[in-house]
């Protein structure tokens, strides 16, 4: 049974909380994703069976959380995580991203590192906002987006994707990989060589841009976009637990 955190700006978030030991985990979903997922609901059991406290949500726009998808934007959701997190969770807490959700993580690491007892993200989707959509359509696709204010891009997840102009300005001013990125907690990089949504390049291009002591990429063999088959699973579990290890 979730819970409903209700923002400054007025926005409901919806929130299912484990209590535990700390430090705890959050997971962070991805674009169009809901907080009932496979990794999301694989992870609450994992930390169940261990007494750790663990927390996952719905931004708004996606789930059980207020408001329409296509008015929110990456800097909404941002500050849905922000606040979930900062009134939600006590202590520093091992962040775990899903492809917008790893996106969302780096921005929190920069505004709330304190926060923070360590990251993994998992196909982690920096900027892609520009890098992916942006950069992929046409003069065509542009013209509409700026006309119509969205265009549907097709998904291999179900439903297109309503890219909106505000989703695509707003990514602009939350880009990371055009500035200093500072992680100096343990942060492990998961990626799928045969992810067709965000690629082995992006991957290495944030394991190079990123600074920090304690920074690892592992790809995982014949591993795609979804990261949640059972090899798949027990490498996030390795991963966190390998963060976890490195505190004590």
């Amino acid at each position: 049974m979730s819970s409903v955190l209700q923002t400054p700006s007025g926005r409901n978030i919806a929130y299912v909380q484990t209590k535990g030991s700390g430090p705890g985990i959050v997971f962070l979903g991805g674009f169009m994703s809901d907080m009932a997922g496979t990794k999301a609901v694989h992870l609450e059991e994992w930390c169940k069976s261990q007494g750790r406290a663990f927390l996952r949500f719905d931004y708004s726009g996606h789930g059980e959380s207020s408001e329409a998808f296509t008015d929110g934007c990456i800097g909404d959701w941002a500050e849905d995580a922000y606040q979930a997190i900062t009134q939600l969770t006590d202590g520093p807490q091992i962040l775990i991203g899903s492809s917008m959700g790893g996106w969302i993580s780096l921005l929190l690491a920069k505004r709330i590192p304190q926060k923070f007892a360590g990251l993994v993200t998992i196909a982690a989707a920096p900027d892609f906002t520009e890098d992916g959509f942006w950069a992929s359509f046409n003069e065509d696709a542009r013209k509409m987006l700026v006309t119509e204010g969205v265009v549907n891009v097709p998904s291999d997840y179900g439903e297109p994707y309503p890219i909106t102009k505000r989703l695509i300005e707003d990514g602009r001013n939350h880009l990371v990989l055009r500035s200093p990125l500072n992680l100096p907690f343990p942060t492990r990089f998961l990626q799928g060589d045969l992810d067709e949504d965000v690629s082995v390049e992006t991957a290495n291009a944030l394991f190079a841009h990123a600074k920090g002591d304690d920074i690892r990429l592992v790809l995982l063999k014949n591993a795609d976009h979804r990261f949640s088959d059972p090899e798949a699973l027990q490498l996030i579990e390795d991963a966190t637990n390998n963060v976890l290890g490195r505190l004590t």
